[in-house]
């Protein structure tokens, strides 16, 4: 998966999304970087659980052989803190509007610590036959409801084919937790806090930015801030990139 056209040393740019949405919620920044000239790529988040996941992303990241800054938008941030003590070549971490969650410590019992947000209420769940023949559940966001809970920053029409075609989550992914020690201990960091957050509490994400001692910036944005700022979204990770070259 190298790219032999890609500068020796400069890293590729892996953004990982979040629940309740996939790769394509992330097309505004890549448009951005690619027009910067940086190498970036937007792999699927499977949404089973944390380790699941980062053991996709981790095999994803080591394929491509050359450095790497992973940022992690959502539930994708508590991914890259896996992953990014995983996988080879991983020279920092960017958070944006995402859980940094330390050691065996569940997404939840991080929410649970601040007050109750829409995205909480806004929440269904339905069941399922997996292909081990158990019986699954899965979450997913009430479409009446996205608009409010997730991207109210965002046009109606677009923010109800987001809902339309929103990828659900598996509850696991937000009762499994990193093992091990969480990449942003050992990795430099940056932060991007939206402050009008409706999914993640904005001083949930502060909390958790300063534990990480991340790089901080604040952004007037709903949950979707990738896609509703993606320009701001970019530049701190073109910042991320000059202070880890």
């Amino acid at each position: 998966m190298s790219d032999p056209t890609h500068g020796d040393g400069a890293p590729t740019v892996v953004l990982v999304h979040g629940a309740f949405v996939d790769a394509s919620s992330w097309n505004g920044v890549i448009a951005e970087l690619k027009a910067a000239g940086i190498d970036v790529v937007a792999p699927p988040n499977l949404l089973r659980g944390i380790g699941v996941d980062a053991a996709y992303l981790t095999g994803f990241v080591d394929a491509l052989g050359r450095p790497t800054l992973l940022v992690g938008h959502s539930y994708g941030g508590a991914v890259i803190s896996q992953t990014g003590s995983d996988a080879q070549g991983v020279i920092g971490l960017v958070f944006v509007a995402a859980f940094a969650p330390e050691a065996d410590e569940p997404l939840a019992a991080i929410n649970a610590r601040y007050p109750d947000i829409p995205l909480g209420a806004a929440q269904r769940t339905f069941t399922y036959i997996n292909e081990r023949g158990e019986q699954a559940t899965e979450a997913f966001v009430d479409r009446g409801l996205f608009h409010d809970a997730v991207c109210a920053d965002l046009p109606a029409d677009v923010a109800d084919l987001l809902a339309r075609t929103q990828r659900p989550a598996s509850l696991d992914a937000f009762t499994t937790v990193v093992t091990g020690t969480p990449a942003w201990k050992t990795l430099p960091s940056w932060a991007v806090v939206a402050t009008a957050d409706q999914a993640i509490h904005p001083d949930a994400e502060r909390d958790m930015a300063k534990r990480a001692r991340s790089e901080i910036t604040e952004i007037d944005g709903s949950h979707a801030v990738v896609a509703s700022q993606p320009a701001a979204v970019a530049d701190v990770i073109r910042r991320a990139i000059a202070k880890t070259a």
